[in-house]
């Protein structure tokens, strides 16, 4: 049986989100989505369903709107840290989705880290 992009994409996803949330021990998920045009981040309390913190490229203040490419990522993943920092966020785990760590959703992964987060 041929599984399709989609269906393996989402094995991936669930098979990390559930290896996450097993080791979570309550600290926050630090989620990213990349789309062919932009990338986001959030950082979800899933104890209470709120997202705390979202930084995307989709803002105009970024200077990146509709634009996905490494420097893009980067720029999102320091405007999440200084947001997290802002709302007293030292520690939270990385969540990658389906998405492979390299490249852009490597870039915002490094980049948030040398804002401040933790992983």
């Amino acid at each position: 049986m041929a599984n399709t992009k989609r269906e393996l994409f989402l094995k991936r996803r669930l098979r990390v989100r559930n290896k996450l949330k097993a080791s979570a021990n309550g600290r926050l998920r630090l989620s990213v989505h990349r789309s062919s045009k932009n990338i986001s981040a959030q950082l979800i309390d899933d104890a209470n369903g709120v997202t705390l913190a979202a930084a995307s490229t989709l803002e105009k203040g970024l200077g990146f709107f509709g634009k996905n490419n490494v420097e893009a990522s980067a720029a999102v993943g320091r405007t999440i840290a200084e947001r997290a920092r802002a709302a007293g966020i030292e520690e939270c785990y990385f969540d990658r989705g389906g998405f492979l760590f390299h490249g852009k959703i490597k870039a915002l992964a490094d980049a948030a880290r040398e804002g401040g987060l933790k992983f």
